[in-house]
This record gives C-alpha cells, structure tokens and sequence, in this order.
C-alpha cells in the first residue's frame, strides 16, 4: 500500500546542468547518494524542482535511467508525469521507462484552468490509462486553479488513485481531505514552510524541496513529527525556517540551486526561462548557511 511506502520524506530533486546547461549526471548521482544517505525516504525525479518542462524527451529518458540505476532499489522513485494536454500527458506513459517507479505524480493542469469536473475527468482518464499508481498534485500557486478538497476525495475513490501531493496555501483544505480520505490513501504535503502544522493534523509526510540542500535534518525533523515528538520536530525545523524563506523567494528552483551551489553540489544553472537568484539574494544564502552550519 503506497501510504505505508511512501511515508515520511521524499525528496523533489533538482536537475543539475553544467555551465553549458547540458545535464550534469556526476552530479546527479552524487546528489541522489546524498539523499540515501541522508535518510530521505524516497526519491521524486522530473518534477517541477528538476525543471521537467525544459527537458527534452531524449533527456527525460536519460535522467530516468540514471536515477533507477543509481538509487538501485535502494528507496522507491516517483516519477512526475503532467501536463495540461491530457491525451500528452497519457502518451508520455508509454514513452517514459517507468516500469521500476513505484508511482506517477502529475500536477494539476495549469494554464487553460480546467473547471473542477474538468479536473476531475482528466484524473479519471490518467488514472485509467496509467501503468502505475497516480498521485494527485494540487498547487495552485504555480497551476492558476485550485483543487478543491470535494473534487480530491471524489477522486480518491478511484482504484488507481493513490494520494495526493497537497500544496493549496489553505490548512483547512488539507484537514478536509485528512478528515474524509479513504484509509489507504496517501495525503503528503507539498509546502517546506508548513508542512510542521500539516503533520499535527495527520498528513503522512511531505515531499520536499529543501531536502536537496539539508536531507538529514530535514529528514529527522518529519520522523520526528511522525513520531509523536514536536518539541524535537519544532527544534530542527526552527534552524530551517530562515533558509524556506529565501529558497522561495525568487523562484524555485533558482533558490534551492542556489543552496547547493553554495554547499559545493551542483554548479548554478538553470536553463531559460529560468535565471539564478540574484546576487544580493545569493549573498543572504550564504551567509545563511554560514551561520547553520556554526548552530
């Protein structure tokens, strides 16, 4: 059951690019031993943190091998598949060698703002061509249209519908689907910055951006809450607090590139339309991390 499996952390990894903005897969591989490592309980590749939408399809392929290879079973792989085409969205399924992913995460489509049986129908039609689970992806900051609750616990009656990456600004939508989800289906949030006041309400972990730059701690900081213990969950996440700020406060992620710049993992690239933070904002991340690492 994929709310046992994918409990706790996962990781939202960044895709690295060298200084000609080719793909960096040394890197690549050194990031996802760190995140092993680092207690992160699995791995989600070609999301939106690993800039899926500049990639080509040859190079999703490519990233796809590399991370099964490297992770080598060591913790499940999600693999993010969306689109706001959903004929697109269903063909990439077949395109993409996802036989050893453990499930799909697709986002809710952006852009042409889908009504929410619009929304609907287009989950029921992945899910039924799907050859894994699907994960539901509710961020309406970057989709333009929110998800609402009654339209994700409709969906969570489908067979093939696992659960939900939870990302609406609003606590109450998150404890309404908490409230009336079905007892197999997974409910992670999405959100660094409030993911502590969603674990008391019950959700069942988080994938994370700020995991690519602080694995363990932030890795402990969700065992931590799982376990019943917020004063030690509330004192990891309170050394984090500072650094969520800044990761988003430009873009995402420009900000979480920047952090593993700094820390020596990655070189800081990203491809068009996409620049790095700016320097004013590269200087208070490190100067952050200056000080973290001092604490």
């Amino acid at each position: 059951m994929l709310r046992q499996t994918l409990k706790g952390t996962g990781v939202a990894l960044v895709t690295p690019f060298k200084k000609d903005k080719s793909i960096d897969f040394t890197a690549l591989e050194n990031i996802i031993d760190i995140q092993i490592a680092g207690g992160v309980d699995y791995i989600v590749t070609l999301g939106t943190t690993g800039e899926s939408v500049v990639l080509s399809e040859q190079e999703k392929i490519e990233v796809l091998n590399c991370t099964f290879n490297k992770v080598n079973g060591r913790v499940p792989v999600v693999v993010g598949i969306g689109g706001n085409n959903t004929a697109e969205v269903i063909k990439a399924f077949s395109k993409l060698p996802i036989d050893k992913a453990v499930a799909i995460l697709s986002v809710t489509p952006y852009y042409n703002k889908p009504s929410q049986e619009g929304l609907f129908q287009h989950y029921v039609a992945l899910a039924d061509a799907a050859p894994k689970p699907i994960l539901l992806y509710n961020v309406p900051s970057r989709t333009g249209k929110n998800m609402t609750a009654a339209t994700t616990l409709r969906l969570a009656k489908h067979a093939n519908i696992a659960g939900i990456k939870e990302a609406a600004p609003e606590l109450a939508q998150m404890i309404a689907i908490l409230k009336d989800r079905p007892s197999n289906f997974l409910v992670v949030s999405g959100d660094d910055e409030m993911v502590m006041a969603q674990m008391a309400c019950g959700c069942d972990g988080v994938i994370s951006v700020a995991a690519n730059a602080f694995a363990k701690p932030f890795s402990d900081m969700i065992r931590f809450a799982m376990a019943g213990d917020f004063s030690m969950a509330k004192r990891v996440n309170d050394l984090l607090v500072e650094g969520y700020s800044y990761m988003y406060e430009e873009n995402n992620p420009a900000g979480i590139k920047a952090f593993m710049f700094e820390q020596g993992l990655i070189e800081n690239e990203l491809r068009l339309p996409l620049v790095p933070v700016s320097a004013p904002l590269q200087a208070k991340i490190h100067n952050y991390l200056q000080r973290y690492i001092s604490q």
